[in-house]
């Protein structure tokens, strides 16, 4: 296949629009990372994007919208939180998993009875959907399991001649993930954090927000017995990124935790005695509460250390005390298969 490369100009945004109204696929940047895009109510589109990505076909999608009163094409009803989180936060990265339509395919939602929303804050990725006249399914532009594309050339290393169209702007602002916030119980439940955290959310909605137990149970499990991993439970996920390996680079990784001096001493450490083995030896290691910067740059720290052809990715654990601390390491972890060492 031939995939155009096309550029944020009305003219190419109207041929990739075209594209996506037709059944294609095309790979655009939105704030947080380059989604690949096809219609959401379209069953053989969506399919088109698993086939491409090499993704669990139970790992539902994030619908995007243009505008916030079109989140009426895909649920019922909306509740007063729903019409909270939409007052306060879009558009921008906070996705919402409500009760769906019949007329979205379970194939859009893995087979579930809700759906997963959110309204971007990118012109491109707004214009995109605005000239599709459609809502666009949009997973992560990338092989399912590679790091999260941030960057045009981050997705054209993965999915060049297996999509239509790739639409190159700028790096995303954010870098990571958006938040996913379940909303389909009385107790708002952060699914995948991101850079919109719960407290935030918390002051919005006026009454608390929880965390899914997978995502502190997974620290904990790493706490108690890193060589064993995670456990990949038989569960159907309700957010991407909840039961599949995600994030991960080609070489090894290692995440070091402690007090930040014993860290940088041991990876230090580690650094020497690897590349004494003959091994090439990649550093990730962040300032200590540079959070948002850390947000901005792990995936694409990621993909450049792949590009040198390390052997071994050292990383400095984040505080996940702080909101965003927490949705990096979340993102760390598991780039690393929960490979963790404590000093």
């Amino acid at each position: 296949m031939n995939t155009l490369k096309l550029t944020t100009e009305a003219k190419d945004i109207e041929t990739a629009a075209q594209i996506i109204a037709r059944g294609g696929l095309v790979a655009f940047p939105t704030e947080t990372v380059y989604g690949l895009g096809a219609n959401a109510l379209d069953e053989q589109a969506v399919a088109a994007v698993y086939e491409a990505k090499g993704r669990p076909s139970d790992n539902p999608m994030i619908v995007h919208i243009a505008r916030a009163s079109d989140i009426g094409q895909l649920t019922p009803m909306l509740s007063p939180d729903i019409v909270a989180i939409i007052e306060n936060f879009w558009p921008g990265p906070l996705t919402i998993v409500v009760k769906k339509k019949p007329s979205v395919p379970d194939r859009t939602t893995g087979g579930l009875d809700t759906v997963a929303v959110r309204m971007p804050d990118a012109k491109p990725a707004l214009d995109l959907i605005n000239r599709a006249g459609v809502p666009i399914a949009a997973p992560s532009a990338n092989l399912s399991g590679s790091p999260s594309p941030t960057r045009a050339k981050d997705v054209i290393a993965d999915l060049d001649g297996r999509i239509d169209a790739i639409i190159q702007g700028e790096d995303c602002r954010v870098g990571i993930e958006s938040t996913v916030l379940d909303l389909t119980s009385k107790e708002p439940t952060i699914l995948r954090p991101g850079i919109i955290t719960a407290e935030s959310i918390e002051a919005a909605l006026g009454k608390p927000v929880k965390y899914d137990p997978s995502l502190k149970e997974a620290a904990q499990h790493v706490q108690l017995d890193p060589a064993a991993g995670v456990a990949e439970a038989d569960f159907q996920p309700k957010s991407p990124g909840m039961k599949y390996r995600h994030y991960a680079p080609k070489a090894d990784m290692l995440v070091v935790e402690g007090q930040r001096d014993r860290v940088k001493e041991e990876i230090e450490r580690l650094r020497v005695l690897n590349e004494r083995l003959g091994n090439q030896v990649g550093v990730i290691l962040f300032e200590e509460k540079a959070f948002i910067e850390a947000a901005h740059d792990f995936f694409s720290r990621l993909r450049d250390l792949d590009r040198e052809g390390v052997d071994l990715i050292l990383a400095g654990a984040l505080s996940d005390t702080d909101g965003v601390g927490f949705a990096v390491m979340n993102r760390m972890l598991k780039s690393a298969g929960y490979n963790i060492v404590r000093v």
